[in-house]
């Protein structure tokens, strides 16, 4: 029986993926470096400390990891503080869970404020219980450390919890450390839907999808 919920946010909660996508591209264009192809496939599994070290090491930059990283936050600021919207149906479906007394909390690779802020201008942030990021934790989610804390802090084990991912290697780490999970589609994230939809317990197109499969 699920007891708990551990929500992504990037292309679950919040329609950000597209941003993502043109981050690190977006960066170096605008201190006159030429971006690779493929650049945001190189980037789309690491955290954003992770980023900003490669992109200093593979394109030589001058500047710091810690001033590259400040680069990247703060063309990220004005779009979650101002621009993000929610995800079709995040609303019902956490209003939903919350009626059906499952917990929730969250685990991101994206800044605590950043997120913070669009799931508040969102009306979200008062379901989620605790946010976790892999840049406080110090690893990203290659590693199950992010969803065992959340589970730790739900004092539940990790098969009574659903994780909620849209990348697979992110869902296929949560899987291979007991936890269920569920693969949400976003038209600007995974593109390995094959991949998603093999090895998640449930897989949806709209967030909604979820309610018949496994809550009623």
């Amino acid at each position: 029986m699920i007891k708990g919920i551990i929500f992504d946010i990037d292309g679950v909660l919040l329609d950000s993926m597209l941003i993502w996508n043109d981050l690190g591209a977006r960066y170096l264009r605008s201190i006159g470096a030429v971006p690779e192809d493929g650049l945001n496939e190189i980037l789309f599994s690491m955290s954003m400390e992770q980023g900003a070290d490669y992109l200093k090491e593979h394109y030589k930059l001058k500047e710091s990891a810690d001033s590259i990283l400040n680069g990247i936050q703060d063309m990220l600021k004005d779009f979650y503080f101002t621009e993000v919207k929610a995800k079709p149906e995040a609303a019902e479906l956490m209003n939903y869970l919350k009626d059906k007394h499952i917990r929730m909390t969250a685990a991101t690779s994206s800044p605590r404020a950043h997120v913070e802020k669009a799931l508040l201008r969102n009306n979200l942030l008062q379901y989620i219980e605790v946010i976790y990021t892999t840049g406080e934790i110090g690893i990203s989610k290659h590693s199950a450390a992010i969803y065992d804390k959340a589970a730790d802090y739900m004092k539940l084990n990790p098969d009574e919890i659903l994780v909620f991912e849209d990348s697979l290697y992110a869902l296929m780490t949560a899987k291979n450390a007991g936890y269920k999970t569920v693969g949400v589609y976003d038209e600007n994230g995974e593109t390995d839907q094959e991949g998603m939809r093999e090895s998640s317990d449930i897989y949806i197109e709209k967030l909604s999808d979820v309610i018949p499969q496994l809550f009623e």
